[in-house]
């Protein structure tokens, strides 16, 4: 077998291997209504997430302790009364700085670096490809060995980050059994907190690095039967890895605008118990 040709110009869609065809595809159907479904969707929560994160307003409902996951932990002085639970180790941060800036990078990070989401922009931003039989505009392909696609390795990293931001917003969902005289409560709040970070977790272990640190580097699985079964587990998780990552995005965006509401005094809580 040949080696790749050396030139640059000689790879990607310009290939002299590549059937010519001056155009861009020969498909007939709508194949680019889904890129631009999934850039508006990821525009859309992009925006929203990043409104809310600056505007410092009804993000915690001190009644029934509801916590924005979009300010969670929140650890400046800056942040109103009864919403750092952490205690404040940062002083005041100034406006153009988030009060979530300690965990919203590695979120974000962790995101981006997923594999679904790679899939996602890569091809409704990046046009790498935008879809199947459709010819991308780069001329070559690089992979993920150079800047900026190369900090796509470091996901598993963000991952271990996301393990810790879910056990931080599974106490958030604790504390939300809350009721109005201090005792134990639940209200539609309550619900909408816990079943947030049910997926939130759904997502964060159905990840393909997690699936590795459960099942990685080993030669036998059945010398390690709890490990197998829970690399078993979590591939079932993973075959669901792009529905779960829509859905949190969802259900990101629900928990805060209904947080949001609340503690706005826009919409009283429908309380359960208490």
């Amino acid at each position: 077998m040949s080696a790749p040709p050396k030139n640059s110009e000689n790879l990607g869609v310009a290939s002299p291997r590549r059937a010519r065809i001056a155009e861009r595809t020969l498909r007939t159907d709508r194949w680019w209504q889904a890129p631009l479904l999934t850039a508006l969707g990821l525009a859309a929560f992009v925006i929203y997430a990043s409104i809310r994160s600056w505007v410092r307003t009804a993000y915690f409902t001190e009644e029934y302790h509801y916590l924005t996951p979009f300010y969670s932990p929140c650890l400046s002085d800056s942040c109103v009364p009864g919403s750092s639970d952490f205690g404040t180790p940062i002083g005041e941060l100034p406006m153009i700085i988030p009060l979530g800036f300690l965990v919203l990078p590695f979120l974000l990070g962790f995101r981006l670096t997923c594999y679904y989401y790679r899939k996602a922009y890569y091809r409704s931003i990046w046009f790498s490809p935008p879809a199947c039989a459709v010819a991308e505009p780069h001329r070559t392909y690089t992979g993920e060995t150079r800047l900026p696609l190369i900090v796509q390795n470091v996901h598993r990293y963000f991952f271990y980050v996301a393990v810790i931001v879910s056990l931080i917003n599974t106490y958030d969902a604790i504390r939300a059994f809350h009721g109005a005289d201090g005792g134990f409560g639940i209200g539609l709040g309550t619900l909408i907190l816990v079943g947030n970070v049910i997926l939130l977790w759904a997502y964060t272990v159905s990840c393909h690095s997690c699936r590795h640190v459960v099942g990685g580097r080993l030669t036998h699985f059945s010398k390690h039967p709890v490990r197998y079964w829970l690399w078993t587990q979590v591939s079932k998780l993973n075959a669901r890895h792009m529905q779960l990552a829509w859905t949190t995005l969802a259900t990101l965006m629900i928990t805060d605008f209904y947080v949001m509401l609340v503690s706005s005094g826009t919409l009283s809580d429908l309380r359960l118990i208490n």
